[in-house]
């Protein structure tokens, strides 16, 4: 029967997370973008566990007025890390009204995660940092995420924990309920992660870990997304020439 230990995997994640910068960017700091969700916070807590406070930047992106903004900031003020905030309202705005055609509902709801990713490099490399993903492997397993948008990143110490094992671990680290369970919204178009997949986190993550198939139209649907997303979790495909 399957088993989640949070205290064994959070101690795993912050130790793999000093080595990772031991290795890949000593001395650097790490750079959040913090939503005031569960994913950003625990991502935010596991490095100031693995790196300390002083070596973690905490960024916040509205896209003009942001309802829960309030999250973000109380989080940091949590964590007593150092923040930035930079509304990318207006750059999204321009860059929208800049096109020659007439943008697809896909391509701008994907604008605004790209700019934040932008806005993340920009930060890194102006203090000495490196990007933390935020992803977890529930939404990469349905292709729940923006390819080079929230979905980049130079490190990912959730991208293997499920849903239910990121709470877990927010638990572990003592981050109030507030920050664990808060109802994941998209961020783009104001509905609820579950609402937009079509099935709840605990059905996906019962079918990712245990097994435990759900209904088969819902998962006909599950199985449809992992294979059609597949690819974002690859960097890229390139031919190999072998002549």
């Amino acid at each position: 029967m399957y088993k989640f230990d949070a205290k064994k995997a959070t101690e795993a994640a912050i130790k793999w997370i000093r080595d990772w910068f031991e290795i890949n960017g000593k001395g650097c700091n790490a750079v959040i973008g913090i939503s005031g969700g569960k994913d950003s916070s625990v991502v935010a807590a596991l490095c100031v566990k693995a790196l300390g406070k002083d070596r973690v930047i905490g960024v916040m992106m509205p896209q003009g007025e942001q309802f829960d903004i309030d999250y973000s900031i109380e989080l940091c003020r949590l964590l007593d890390i150092k923040s930035h905030t930079v509304n990318v309202g207006e750059a999204i705005k321009a860059l929208t009204a800049s096109f020659d055609f007439e943008p697809s509902v896909q391509s701008v709801t994907n604008i605004p995660p790209r700019v934040r990713m932008t806005v993340l490099y920009a930060v890194s490399q102006s203090f000495n940092g490196r990007v933390a993903n935020t992803c977890n492997l529930s939404e990469d397993w349905v292709g729940y995420s923006t390819r080079y948008g929230d979905s980049a990143g130079d490190f990912g110490a959730i991208s293997n924990f499920t849903v239910a094992e990121v709470k877990a671990i927010g638990r572990e680290l003592g981050l109030p309920s507030k920050f664990v369970d808060k109802v994941p919204l998209d961020g783009l178009c104001g509905k609820t992660d579950e609402d937009n997949l079509g099935f709840t986190y605990e059905t996906l993550d019962k079918y990712i870990r245990e097994g435990i198939e759900p209904d088969p139209e819902t998962k006909a649907r599950i199985d449809r997304l992992h294979n059609i997303n597949l690819f974002k979790l690859r960097y890229m495909d390139t031919f190999k020439f072998e002549g």
